[in-house]
């Protein structure tokens, strides 16, 4: 009995051991691993990474996060190895899985799926509609979180070579267009409203803190590449979404669809923003306005009557349309149509008020920044009671085309060739020297402007 007891306590004791020595390994595996990985030793690295997948899969986030980073410096480094490109690739998404399974509530749905997706579309895994597929996967279940701008490129790219292989219709391509589009203009939004303060910080002579230089950096990319990425995606459409080709596609369905109003809107928008002039955009946005007054028809009456060259009435529809419109971005472009409406009257006070609205609801349009900044330009002989002062309103002209540059990269060049045209206009540092005004003051024009700015130090 003595010995049954002695034998069973053992047998206690070992089974204690073994799953502290258990946890003593995971542990010691884990430090092993970060170690490695944190100096890029991925040859070192990889054994402790594979033990602890397969034994320890829970015990850190970080096991994970150092995996994506090995797994894709392991693909580039064997490149020409399509063998072990493959045998990585697989890995990589093997982690993204694993980390969705034992860290759900540490990582985002969409942004992870749609990082799988990325592997498979980067390294030819899978037929193209399987690729699709793994993206569509990411968009259905959690579009929120999917702002790859990379993804969102290989997304379209995927949907429009599946049209050119005659396995999705045009009308899905433009359907995906609109969804993609309007993901990357909101998120432009986001960082342009992330950026703003920030500029408007630096512009008043304020020190940022680092914080804040990794934020305007980090939306200054982004923006960036979102809009490189608009740029490819409309290309891709190309001539997938003229005149030419979007008319007979239309005119095809539109009696069996003229009392479709979500085939009506998707139609109208797209022959809307190609400025398709037919008599079938006509027929659109009657059967439209009929069958649904909104936001939108208004704004198609307000197309038809400035070709019909009714400025006024067509001012009439813009303005109800912005009054009746709900989405942001659709809101901007009422409110920057109008604004174009009213400069090109000689009305500046009223158009500038309207830029401005257009950038309360799209922080990132830059081009309203520049339409501002042509304006005053213009009325820079208007405004001041000297010559300096007449020639100070360019200084606050550069200053709005250096805004359109930063919330707009595509406007950059344009932007701040602009801005120097202007700052060379403007007062020089022997104007300065000679005039009332020193470095750091502040300047009022009490013409339509009403605006102020600070003499730069040069």
């Amino acid at each position: 009995m003595k010995t049954k007891l002695l034998a069973l306590l053992a047998a206690v004791f070992f089974s204690f051991g073994t799953a502290n020595a258990q946890e003593v390994d995971c542990n010691t595996t884990l430090s092993l691993y970060s170690q490695s990985a944190k100096i890029k030793d991925y040859k070192s690295a990889l054994p402790h990474y594979n033990t602890l997948a397969e034994n320890c899969p829970k015990i850190n986030l970080a096991l994970y996060q150092y995996g994506e980073r090995m797994f894709k410096q392991l693909i580039k480094d064997a490149e020409g190895d399509a063998a072990k490109k493959k045998e990585y690739a697989e890995a990589l998404i093997k982690n993204y899985e694993l980390r969705l399974e034992n860290f759900p509530d540490k990582t985002q749905k969409g942004e992870t799926y749609a990082d799988i997706a990325q592997v498979k579309f980067d390294n030819g895994l899978g037929s193209l509609e399987e690729q699709y597929n793994a993206f569509d996967k990411a968009w259905e279940l959690d579009r929120e979180s999917f702002n790859s701008p990379k993804a969102l490129y290989s997304y379209f790219n995927l949907i429009v070579k599946l049209q050119e292989a005659g396995k999705k219709d045009l009308q899905e391509v433009f359907t995906k267009y609109d969804e993609l589009i309007q993901k990357i203009e909101r998120q432009e939004i986001i960082r342009a409203e992330q950026a703003e303060p920030l500029m408007a910080k630096q512009e008043a002579g304020e020190e940022l803190n680092s914080n804040e230089k990794r934020i305007l950096s980090n939306s200054d990319i982004y923006l960036t590449n979102f809009m490189k990425i608009k740029g490819s995606i409309n290309s891709m459409l190309g001539e997938k979404a003229d005149c030419d080709n979007l008319i007979p596609l239309y005119k095809k369905d539109f009696e069996e669809k003229k009392t479709d109003t979500e085939w009506l809107r998707k139609a109208a928008r797209r022959l809307s923003a190609k400025d398709c002039d037919d008599p079938l955009f006509f027929q659109l946005v009657e059967a439209l306005h009929e069958a649904e007054p909104s936001a939108k028809t208004a704004y198609y009456l307000g197309q038809l009557a400035d070709k019909d060259g009714n400025n006024a009435k067509a001012l009439e529809y813009y303005n109800q349309s912005a009054e009746l419109e709900e989405e942001p971005l659709a809101k901007a472009k009422v409110y920057y149509a109008i604004a174009n409406k009213y400069k090109s009257k000689g009305s500046l006070s009223q158009a500038r008020s309207f830029y401005r609205k257009a950038l309360k609801f799209q922080p990132s349009l830059g081009i309203a920044y520049l339409k501002i900044a042509q304006m005053y330009a213009a009325s820079a002989n208007n405004c001041g009671e000297t010559s300096f002062e007449k020639r100070a309103v360019y200084w606050l002209a550069a200053e709005y085309a250096d805004r359109a540059g930063k919330v707009d990269p595509s406007l950059k060049s344009n932007a701040s060739q602009t801005a120097a045209s202007y700052r060379g206009t403007a007062p020089q540092k022997q104007d300065i020297f000679t005039s009332d005004y020193k470095t750091g003051d502040n300047i009022s024009f009490g013409c339509w402007v009403g605006e102020s700015v600070r003499v730069p130090a040069l």
